[in-house]
């Protein structure tokens, strides 16, 4: 990316010209005619490099720029662009729609502000490049990128980048797509979700190998709050024991009225194949580490977690649950020291504090699992449908409810 980048300042530096920041009202339907993006699909190839291409980018006429600056935004969008329009003027709170359904488009987001935002309305795939921003919103959400399509976040080498949303806001989450999000960039992210989530995807979202880390500072919710699937190759993801609900939660992908999407591959699941995941449950009773209405499929990767909030629990699913090595050496551990829940809504039936709670199969193929409730590994630590064991080294005392 860091080729991809200095070019572009290069060439706006150079002979390139942009318009400045247009008046005209923004397109907001959602009018898919004559998009010829191929449609986005869940079956993820992971074999292969996380990289952004940048021989096959038309920078001239694809990159619109945004700096920050206190309560002003300059918005730099090309005259050749066609399609995309900013309402907001040199408002920090940036407005962007975009109409054009023929390439992807880029927007690189840089500077800083403690009163903006950025809003992006689309039907086509585009990426965000953050060039070292640090952005905090005192109306909503500090990202919302409403279009259903594949969105690309890409953290630039060695950029620190924060978000901050407004706590009295009725947004999403502090960083939210509607559609597919992928992070990827060797920088680091940090996001305070004050008002809701702290990142929310409608689809699903995934972190590339590539990424450096990913650090939820608070959520007033979900840190990570997902509605298809979340799948995590690398990098090191962070969340602070200031989440006040689930750590990671997946949902069923459901389409406009609610309607589970059975087809959908994956969905409800989570998938790690690789990178270091840290949790702290410590500010909400029934709160889950990992939390999946669908299956779980861990096959690499170093996972942290610590239940240690009342009625907890470090990873629970709805589904079945299977740990191997098939993409890289596995090391669970999870820590249990929560007592029984004590919410209005658990009075007649308080459940315990578990390590993990599999509603389906556990299956353990390779890897090194290690769950102990009260720091003793003899105590029930994982409750399950049912178990098998084919491998690995499982340090936990479980208890099949089959």
């Amino acid at each position: 990316m860091k080729k991809l980048i200095y070019f572009c300042c290069a060439m706006m530096l150079g002979s390139f010209f942009f318009s400045a920041c247009s008046s005209d009202d923004p397109d907001t339907s959602n009018n898919n005619q004559g998009n010829t993006e191929k449609p986005d699909t869940t079956d993820i190839d992971t074999t292969k490099t996380d990289t952004t291409k940048t021989d096959t980018i038309e920078v001239n006429d694809s990159l619109v720029s945004i700096t920050y600056s206190g309560t002003t935004a300059t918005v730099n969008i090309p005259e050749e662009m066609e399609g995309v329009t900013c309402t907001s003027g040199t408002s920090s709170h940036v407005v962007l729609t975009s109409t054009n359904t023929t390439k992807e488009l880029y927007y690189a987001i840089a500077g800083s502000s403690s009163d903006g935002s950025l809003t992006i309305t689309g039907t086509y795939k585009l990426s965000v490049m953050l060039n070292g921003v640090d952005l905090t919103s005192n109306k909503g959400a500090a990202i919302n990128i409403q279009c259903g399509k594949r969105i690309n976040l890409i953290m630039e080498d060695g950029t620190t980048n924060t978000l901050v949303d407004y706590a009295g806001g009725e947004q999403k989450a502090c960083l939210y797509t509607k559609g597919h999000l992928e992070i990827e960039g060797n920088g680091t992210l940090n996001v305070t979700g004050n008002g809701n989530h702290a990142i929310a995807s409608k689809e699903y979202l995934q972190v590339k190998k590539s990424v450096k880390a990913i650090n939820i500072v608070k959520a007033a919710n979900d840190a990570i709050h997902v509605g298809q699937f979340f799948q995590m190759n690398g990098g090191e993801l962070t969340i602070d024991k200031n989440t006040v609900n689930d750590g990671i939660q997946v949902e069923y992908k459901t389409d406009d009225d609610d309607n589970i999407v059975e087809e959908e591959e994956n969905t409800g699941g989570v998938i790690i194949k690789g990178g270091t995941l840290n949790i702290t449950l410590a500010n909400a009773e029934d709160a889950k580490g990992i939390k999946a209405e669908g299956d779980v499929n861990i096959s690499g990767g170093t996972l942290n977690i610590k239940a240690a909030s009342n009625g907890s629990r470090g990873i629970q699913t709805d589904g079945d649950m299977t740990i191997s090595e098939d993409d890289n050496t596995t090391n669970i551990t999870i820590e249990a020291t929560g007592k029984k829940c004590t919410v209005p809504e658990d009075k007649d039936d308080p459940h315990k504090c578990w390590g993990m709670k599999v509603d389906g199969d556990l299956t353990v193929k390779a890897g090194t699992l290690t769950v102990s409730k009260d720091g003793d590994t003899k105590k029930n630590g994982i409750r399950c449908g049912s178990y098998t064991k084919k491998g690995g080294t499982v340090k936990a005392t479980i208890k099949e409810d089959d």
